[in-house]
């Protein structure tokens, strides 16, 4: 099995060779290149082509939110893990709204940095669990009384739309299982199937999706 390619980005030299060494540690993860700044990642991964691409979120030229939608504009290969030094960053939805498919903060331990790339690389999303209550309250704060629900919610079986609440409400895998009395392999099923109904990357967008669409107001209740 071959490893996963990263690129790493960010502004800082020091936070770059920090991130290598980490990585560097890891037989299955391979570091195949390093950019400076937003524009140059653009560049690098379309040459590169990484599996997962490690983006700092604030840097001079072009920050991580651009290029991260520039890059998923035209790859649909390369994944976008974004760090911050902030768990409550102002632009965290804008990020996962790019198409991010994780979010740390820059203090986590390393086993976390390590553990999210795996994740991301294998098609799921990774939310630092500070990050998640973020992410909701500031759905929370939008709003959405008039939000209309796109036609792709009715190609959903009630079953799914359950569980894309449950998404919405933060509830991992396990805990959707146990509060619609179903398996975990069950729920993991009808996300994948939900994704793939709705032209979703993963549960990250789904949320988004969730909350946009009118399905989950403020709070995470449902409409009405």
């Amino acid at each position: 099995m071959s490893a996963t390619r990263v690129l790493l980005v960010d502004d800082q030299p020091m936070m770059r060779t920090g991130l290598r060494l980490i990585l560097e540690a890891e037989p299955d993860l391979a570091v195949v290149g390093e950019s400076p700044d937003g524009e140059q990642a653009v560049a690098d991964a379309r040459a590169l082509q990484p599996d997962v691409i490690v983006m700092d979120i604030r840097m001079p030229r072009l920050d991580g939110i651009e290029a991260t939608r520039r890059i998923l504009a035209t790859s649909t290969t390369s994944r976008v893990l974004m760090l911050t030094t902030f768990d409550v960053d102002e632009h965290v939805v804008d990020a996962l709204r790019a198409g991010a498919s994780g979010f740390l903060v820059k203090d986590d331990a390393p086993t976390a940095l390590v553990d999210a790339i795996r994740v991301v690389a294998a098609g799921d999303a990774m939310l630092a669990p500070q990050v998640t209550r973020r992410l909701l309250q500031r759905f929370a704060q939008l709003p959405t009384a008039d939000a209309p629900r796109p036609d792709a919610l009715a190609a959903l079986t009630a079953r799914e739309v359950e569980v894309l609440h449950a998404l919405a409400r933060g509830l991992s895998n396990a805990e959707a299982a146990a509060a619609l009395f179903v398996s975990e392999a069950t729920v993991k099923t009808h996300v994948a199937h939900l994704l793939d109904k709705l032209q979703l990357r993963d549960r990250v967008q789904a949320v988004i999706f969730a909350y946009e669409s009118g399905l989950v107001q403020a709070g995470g209740r449902p409409p009405g």
